[in-house]
């Protein structure tokens, strides 16, 4: 399957921070959202936990949807299962929607599903399909999935655990999986997430990605347009 009118779109912006929706404050948004935006910033990110794929619960659809922004929305679906939840973040205005090659059996299939659904943002414009990967899977379960697959994100970290430091073999990762894109002969993003603070920050742009996800780097101590200049590619 071709790669969906967005992907251009996002390419465009890219190498790019994704920025997680979930650090900021969530009592008062409309500030930090407005200030992400006059900073460039054009991909918004969302972790949706369910407590069962990964420990922690966090937000739905409602939460994406009500989201109001010029961004790109991010969507990572740690959910067991996802199949059912697909279409409600498509509806919420998913721009991406990354699903987790541990998350079911039929991983193939919520790719495919992904990649009939409209962008209710822009019914033109499309959905990417997004495919994650944990550190401890084999990345040759990747393999079969990449015909389906616009973006692959490597996860540096044990998702839903906080605090921990990017994995030491993320680099060796990623270069694996840009070879395996390669051999698709396909157009696929890179995207890294997880364990990136300003420390890691450089080690992580070094390994050449299109896309990094940061969350609480960017918003620690309030000063996000000092913390973006300290994380911009």
């Amino acid at each position: 399957m071709e790669n969906p009118p967005v992907f251009a779109q996002i390419k465009n912006v890219c190498p790019a921070l994704s920025v997680g929706a979930i650090s900021a404050n969530l009592m008062a948004m409309a500030p930090d959202i407005s200030l992400l935006e006059q900073n460039n910033v054009s991909l918004l990110h969302f972790d949706i936990m369910d407590g069962h794929f990964v420990p922690q619960i966090t937000v739905g659809p409602l939460f994406v949807k009500g989201l109001k922004t010029r961004m790109f929305k991010d969507v990572h679906l740690m959910v067991s299962d996802p199949y059912a939840s697909i279409p409600l973040f498509s509806n919420a205005g998913a721009d991406i929607i990354t699903v987790h090659v541990e998350s079911c059996i039929h991983v193939k299939a919520c790719l495919q599903l992904i990649g009939t659904l409209k962008n209710a943002n822009d019914p033109s414009r499309g959905i990417l399909r997004g495919l994650a990967v944990n550190p401890g899977t084999a990345l040759c379960d990747l393999r079969p999935l990449l015909d389906e697959t616009d973006i692959v994100t490597v996860v540096a970290i044990n998702p839903g655990f906080p605090g921990q430091k990017l994995s030491a073999n993320t680099s060796q990762r990623v270069e694996s999986i840009r070879r395996l894109i390669a051999e698709s002969g396909r157009q696929i993003l890179l995207c890294v997430d997880g364990g990136i603070s300003r420390d890691t920050i450089a080690q992580v742009w070094a390994m050449n990605p299109d896309i990094v996800v940061s969350g609480s780097a960017i918003f620690e101590n309030g000063t996000i347009d000092k913390n973006l200049d300290s994380m911009k590619p």
